[in-house]
């Protein structure tokens, strides 16, 4: 028999997406959470404000983050396909949380109690504004008229496409979060070294080189984007910052000169990464040619 059910696109918060767009295309938002000063809260509460948020990292303050657990995305689902729904959740990298086999684990749930209903969670190896990226596409696919399943197929077979060169002002958070050793974190900071990086074909994040300075930090992912670009029809680029919108688009700026994009995305770093990124992280995310042919 047919299943002519609506599909619903869901993720989680660590896609960076603004509200504004959640809300225009009808996404489910699941929330993870994070713990700073004892108190702890979840990224879809739309009272945190990002400036705040990192102006208490600037002082000192240490986040604490947490994933998405089965029972929330079991829940998530559940109110979504008791509507009628059929389900396409867009995860955050398992090679960075357990989230996307939380959300599998929920969803699993949800298949055995209502088989009627389609509920796929696909792994997306991205995060922040490169998870956003993809459940943009999702969102054009499915406006297009794609169903569920050729919806899912095209982002499977693009996974590598998505591509995230990224920068941070503060070599001490990634130390923090075991990304960089404490002897790279102290004697980058003293001379003024600021790391490139981006996310590799398995989600996890990964340095690619090193710059003095921080602009030219930022011209240097900019100049790693043309091999990549080469041949791809790309309509639009995000960025995400942590608190620096100017630097963010001062690289759209020079992006826009450089390849001729113009269309842009900007964005906060969420908490929930921006935990770990710290203050003035620069993020740029585009379709490229596939991630396993090295950075």
């Amino acid at each position: 028999m047919e299943n002519n059910r609506e599909f619903i696109i869901s993720t989680d918060t660590n896609s960076d997406l603004p509200f504004s767009f959640i809300d225009e295309n009808n996404i489910n938002l699941m929330g993870l959470g994070y713990t700073m000063d004892g108190v702890t809260r979840f990224s879809d509460d739309r009272t945190i404000d990002p400036h705040d948020f990192y102006e208490r990292m600037r002082a000192g303050g240490m986040p604490t983050t947490m994933q998405i657990n089965p029972e929330q995305a079991e829940k998530s689902f559940e109110a979504l396909v008791t509507q009628g729904f059929d389900v396409l959740h867009i995860a955050f990298s398992s090679g960075l949380s357990g989230s996307y086999n939380s959300a599998e684990m929920g969803a699993a749930e949800v298949r055995e109690r209502y088989p009627e209903a389609k509920v796929v969670v696909i792994d997306s190896l991205s995060a922040s504004l490169g998870q956003g990226l993809m459940v943009y596409y999702a969102v054009q696919l499915k406006k297009a008229g794609k169903s569920l399943e050729e919806t899912a197929a095209w982002i499977e077979s693009h996974r590598q496409n998505f591509l995230h060169y990224f920068t941070v002002e503060d070599l001490n958070h990634l130390y923090r979060g075991g990304r960089v050793s404490k002897a790279t974190a102290v004697f980058g900071t003293m001379l003024g070294i600021k790391p490139v990086m981006y996310v590799d074909a398995e989600g996890h994040l990964v340095p690619m080189g090193k710059v003095r300075g921080r602009k030219q930090s930022m011209l240097e992912l900019i100049n790693r984007m043309g091999p990549k670009m080469e041949g791809m029809d790309n309509e639009i680029v995000f960025i995400s910052h942590g608190d620096a919108l100017d630097e963010a688009k001062f690289c759209a700026e020079e992006i826009k000169k450089k390849y001729k994009i113009k269309n842009f995305l900007f964005n906060y770093v969420g908490p929930t990464i921006g935990a770990h990124s710290g203050p003035g992280t620069i993020a740029i995310f585009f379709l490229g040619k596939d991630r396993t042919e090295g950075k």
